[in-house]
């Protein structure tokens, strides 16, 4: 005969299958979500869904709306932030070197993060963007502050155009990467634009950049001195 006993409901951690990392492919499903429509118009529920687990489980690992972005930019964004920004550390003074690998490697984080070029557009550089104070209050400023000194110094030895702000370099290198990595899938609608991807990007970014920080008559002195 079955037993009319009902079973006792176990407390604690819903039950899913071992080995699935339930917390990283909430946070991916998350910051994919954010990127394409924005944090406010994203539920718990939607979020749950995109990955594939229940609506509980979000409940589960963040408790509430405020951890989960707190999560999201700790274990997202700065992991990614400290990726692209730790070498400057090993390039000394090289600030052309400096520039140009910073300006390949957001790329190539945006190539392996798709998500990462629309959410700081929305989120962080949008006014009202929701991760904007968490990501600034945590940004590791060494890696900035080197490479603001790295092409001051440049400039003082006159590898660097000395008309250059250093401190708005950076905001260069990020205009000319993520803010076209974020809407070319917008202007490629339009028949002349179509065709251009990440590869095209980095190569237009590195052009303008480069030819930015040389030294105004340098290339021409150095061709007549040939």
């Amino acid at each position: 005969m079955r037993s009319s006993t009902p079973r006792r409901r176990t407390i604690g951690r819903p039950r899913l299958d071992a080995g699935i990392d339930v917390r990283g492919r909430l946070l991916d499903a998350a910051v994919t979500l954010f990127a394409a429509q924005g944090i406010a118009a994203t539920t718990g529920t939607q979020i749950a869904r995109h990955a594939g687990i229940t609506p509980a489980m979000v409940h589960y690992y963040f408790k509430g709306r405020a951890r989960l972005l707190d999560a999201v930019v700790s274990e997202r964004l700065l992991r990614t932030v400290n990726a692209v920004w730790a070498p400057v550390l090993d390039q000394g003074e090289d600030a052309p070197a400096m520039v140009r690998d910073l300006a390949r490697r957001i790329v190539k984080a945006h190539r392996e993060q798709p998500w990462l070029a629309s959410l700081w557009l929305r989120e962080i550089v949008s006014e009202g963007g929701q991760l904007r104070q968490r990501l600034l209050s945590a940004l590791p400023l060494p890696y900035l502050r080197h490479f603001i000194a790295a092409v001051g110094a440049a400039q003082r030895r006159h590898r660097v155009n000395a008309r250059l702000e250093p401190r708005l370099v950076f905001m260069s290198v990020i205009a000319l990467t993520l803010l076209p990595l974020a809407t070319v899938r917008h202007w490629g609608r339009l028949p002349p634009l179509r065709g251009i991807g990440d590869d095209e990007i980095a190569r237009h970014a590195e052009a303008l950049l480069l030819e930015g920080l040389s030294v105004p008559g340098a290339a021409r002195g150095h061709a007549a001195c040939k």
